[in-house]
């Protein structure tokens, strides 16, 4: 959970929209602050650096669109992945199985 207001707007945003490839250096730019002071808010509130939080952000918003039946080349799409292959290879890494077999499970 973000806690500082101008991460939090981050937040929102990529919600909205996670496929927004913007970096780090960008949102830092972005929120006002310096990359460091954004690179040490962030791993303050998540625990964790921001490029891990948005795959994982994006990961929640793949499982949600998979549950609602959405086929993986389009939810990979959406999300910013370059290829179903790149998005699939992310899932595969992140839970040990890929989409079309992970509700099967």
């Amino acid at each position: 959970m973000l806690h500082d207001r101008r991460l939090k707007r981050l937040e929102s945003a990529l919600q909205r929209n996670p496929a927004d490839a913007l970096s780090a250096t960008g949102w830092a730019s972005r929120a006002g602050m310096s990359p460091r002071t954004f690179s040490r808010l962030f791993q303050r509130d998540t625990g964790m650096p921001f490029r891990q939080w948005r795959q994982q952000l994006r990961l929640l918003a793949a499982l949600r669109r998979l549950a609602a039946e959405q086929r993986v080349n389009q939810v990979a799409l959406e999300l910013g992945y370059e290829s179903t292959s790149a998005f699939v290879a992310m899932f595969r890494r992140a839970l040990g199985t890929t989409p079309g077999r992970y509700f099967t499970m």
